[in-house]
């Protein structure tokens, strides 16, 4: 494959049969600590350092379109909202699981930008409503395809049938966080 400048080296193409770092540790770990089942280690070592590389190829996609990992999530909840592209600033703290007063200063913050207004919930006089506004649409679908460009690249090392499996085994390891929150 090969490689374009704005995607991190890390997301390079490497043999399936390559040892990585996370052998190296976990053979280390082995060695000096034989009592142990070190085997835990062999997934989540490789989740945690697979999240950081994702972490920056994400925060990369979304400086590209001059936006910040919030400002995404906040901005990509109101895409997925649906048109008119509204929702209460509850439901927006619950989707992107912050304060309300971490949500309140966000929504400040997007609302100087020109990517969000606030306007009153016709059902409550005292409701408020937070809607994405053209420019925010536009910046978010950008992107968002720029986001999933990065993500494809990263998948392009499996083939296309083991993308599915490794989805629902994530979504196995992730349910019994989701439930409890």
């Amino acid at each position: 494959m090969s490689r374009d400048s704005r995607y991190p080296r890390a997301m390079e193409v490497t043999p399936r049969s390559a040892a990585d770092e996370v052998d190296r540790i976990v053979d280390a770990w082995r060695r000096e600590r034989p009592d142990l089942d070190v085997e835990p280690l062999t997934v989540f070592s490789r989740v945690s350092r697979l999240a950081r590389h994702l972490d920056r190829a994400r925060r990369g996609a979304f400086a590209r379109h001059d936006l910040e990992t919030w400002e995404f999530d906040v901005l990509s909840a109101l895409r997925r909202a649906g048109e008119p592209y509204r929702l209460s600033p509850g439901t927006l703290v619950a989707q992107t699981l912050v304060t309300s007063g971490t949500m309140t200063n966000r929504i400040d913050r997007l609302e100087r930008r020109g990517f969000v207004q606030r306007h009153r919930s016709p059902d409550d006089r005292r409701g408020v409503l937070v809607q994405l506004t053209d420019t925010g649409r536009e910046r978010v679908d950008a992107a968002m395809s720029d986001l999933l460009d990065v993500e494809s690249r990263v998948l392009d090392v499996l083939a296309p049938a083991e993308r599915p499996r490794l989805a629902a085994l994530l979504r196995t390891l992730t349910a019994q966080f989701d439930l409890h929150e």
